[in-house]
Formats: structure tokens, sequence, C-alpha cells
């Protein structure tokens, strides 16, 4: 049942968590800030830290590598837009269909790490995940994504600021990635990606869900450009999760290209031939076993919160939190008192992102100007 379908607020909330909700919801409703700095009652955290979440981007590999088979600028263009759009589903709708509502994931601590991969099958070529925690006043990750056979990467960073209105949560979201691709030609382009904004509905009834609202662009330096508007229920098409995005040629107001549909399930172009279709079965990321992992690696440094939360354990989920919470304080303290400061491992701090600037012109990016993170192309073998 929908969150739309409850009558009484917090009903998908357990019996014993109904207590902190109510006043999570009301410290929600008379907060002024940044919502992201809040703690969230137990059961509504999910197991994952959103270190993970960068992988997202990969879930289909044979979708990413297909950009590099892409024979034209236009041909890549669309290529880069399938695989952007088919992103979508698993970025922002993939907790509702394994837990049953979206959820919180764990806030991540300086310097936490996530390295995953998807091997090489039906000749994709493999593709490697390196994300870091770089910031965590404010959050901020920064990740790489690479495919050496087919000669392509991704590089991002992302951060959120949230706040609270008409009973929605409102996610601003910060950064945005580049996509490089090296031509047969010896020639490379380039496509810069925005990130649409969020809105999270289902929060008085303990049953969040996300709408993606307004627009976000991919721009190349090829001069082709998508333009993707996001839509939600009771807009043009009526149907939830819905979009329309246009593909516009150098250089021309005139879309070359339109096409809409629902970026959760399928679209098609203006013709009626179908663009995207995620219906079917996503790939998740691999990674070495947990006992495998170092300390500062995700899955390794949450276990036993994860555990917690999987097993409805909700006091030893925030005890084991609280730990780590602890224990990351202490750690900025001491390197206070040493006049140190933390060294990221894999990610080097830009304060203006060239490339962005420029493509920005020709999109109209907001804000016109942005930091990135450039890897150091030290991430495991």
């Amino acid at each position: 049942m929908s969150s739309n379908d409850k009558e009484e607020a917090g009903e998908a909330v357990p019996a014993s968590q109904r207590g902190s909700w109510t006043a999570f919801i009301k410290a929600i409703a008379s907060f002024s800030g940044d919502l992201s700095s809040m703690t969230a009652p137990p059961f509504i955290l999910s197991p994952i830290s959103l270190t993970e979440f960068p992988a997202y981007w990969a879930e289909r590999p044979e979708l990413f590598s297909a950009i590099a088979d892409a024979k034209s600028e236009e041909s890549r263009s669309l290529a880069v837009l399938r695989w952007f759009i088919s992103t979508l589903k698993g970025q922002y709708t993939s907790r509702n269909d394994s837990m049953g509502s979206e959820k919180k994931p764990l806030n991540p601590v300086l310097g936490e790490l996530f390295y995953g991969f998807w091997p090489d099958k039906y000749q994709r070529g493999e593709t490697r995940l390196v994300v870091e925690q770089v910031s965590h006043h404010p959050p901020i990750t920064a990740y790489v994504i690479t495919n050496k056979a087919k000669k392509l990467s991704l590089q991002g960073h992302s951060a959120q600021k949230t706040s609270f209105s008409s009973g929605s949560i409102i996610v601003k979201q910060i950064g945005h990635a580049t996509l490089t691709v090296e031509l047969a030609d010896g020639n490379v382009e380039q496509f810069i990606i925005t990130l649409p904004r969020l809105r999270i509905d289902g929060i008085w009834y303990g049953s969040p869900y996300i709408e993606l609202t307004e627009s976000s662009c991919i721009q190349s330096t090829s001069g082709w450009s998508s333009t993707i508007e996001y839509k939600g229920k009771g807009y043009f098409s009526g149907k939830s999760h819905s979009f329309k995005a246009l593909v516009h040629p150098p250089g021309s107001s005139a879309a070359k290209h339109t096409i809409e549909g629902q970026w959760h399930t399928t679209s098609k172009d203006s013709r009626g031939v179908p663009f995207h279709d995620v219906q079917g079965a996503k790939e998740e990321v691999s990674t070495l076993p947990i006992e495998e992992q170092g300390e500062w690696e995700s899955r390794q440094l949450w276990k036993l919160v994860a555990k917690g939360i999987r097993e409805g354990d909700f006091e030893t989920a925030s005890r084991e939190k609280s730990k780590i919470e602890n224990e990351q304080r202490q750690r900025r303290k001491d390197e206070i008192a040493d006049g140190t400061s933390w060294q990221l491992k894999h990610f080097v701090h830009v304060s203006n992102d060239a490339l962005y600037e420029r493509l920005g012109q020709l999109c109209k990016f907001q804000p016109p100007t942005e930091d990135t993170y450039i890897y150091q192309s030290n991430g495991p073998a």
C-alpha cells in the first residue's frame, strides 16, 4: 500500500518506535537549516552507507560500456542519455523495492571507503568503482567508475542540502559527474552530468518515497546536449516518476530527439520507438568478502549496525552507530589538538572545475561554477 493510501500518521512505523518517530517529525517541522545533520530514528535507517550509492551509476554495466561502442557524436549522446536514465531507478526507488519504503542511508565517516567491481561479461569489459568520503561537514562523497577495456571513466562527487516544506523533505543535490570517453581516433569526448532535485514524500506516515523534480542536464564537449525534465503524478503524464528529455544538436534550440516515459520502467522516443527499459534485473556490485575488507571500508565499518537494522534489533544498531560516531568525534578533537588534518587517500580537491564552467555556459548550469575532486589513479588493482 502506498503512503498516499494511509490515513493515520505513523501507520507504517513499528509500534515500539512511534514515540521516537513522532518526536522526529516535530523536530523536522521546527528545524531550520540542513536536515542532514539530524539523527533519524533507527527503524528508518538503511543498513547501507551513503558511500555505496555511487554503485547505482553502474548497475547496468552493459549500458555503460555501450557508450564506447557508439560511432558518432549524436549516437554517443543518446547512449549516454539512455545509460543515465537507466541509473535513476536504482538511485532513487530501489530501497522502496527492497525495504518497503525509502530509508535514510548511514552517514559516512570521513575517510570511509568503498571498492567494487562488475566482472567482464559478453565483451563489455570489467567495470571498477572507487569511493571515498572526502568531507564529513558537510558530507561529500567522491567516486570514480572506470572501464579500461572500453576506455571509459566517470568521476564525480555528491552532497545534499535538505530542508522541510509543506510536509515534504526537499533535497538539493550538490555536485556533478564528468564522463570521459577515449575515442578510437585518439580524441577525447567529455560529458558533464548535473543532478536532479529530490522531494521525499510520505514522511508523515513513516513510509517515505522519492520523486525527482525540476531538471538536469547532460552537456557534451561535442556540443550535443540533453535536458531532462522530471515530473511527478498530477503533471503532464499523470504518472509518478515521469520525465521528458530533449536532445539538441550543437548550436540548435530545436530538439532533434524527444524521449518521454517513466524513468523507473520504460520510455519511448517521439516515433514510438522504445528507448530504455529497466524492468529487468540489475546487476549488483561485487566486493571482497567483509572479512577481507579493511577497517575503513563501508561494510566492515558498519557491519554491526547493519546487522542490527536488518534483524530489527534497533537498540544494538543505535548503540553501535553511536560508538562509531563518538570515535570519529574524538579523532577530530585529537587532530585539532595535534595541529593536523585528515589526508585524503584517493582524491585531490580542486576549487574550480574548468570543464564544468565552460560547458555550463552552453547548458546554463546552476550554479555556474563548482569545485571537483580529481582521482589519483591509486585504487585497488
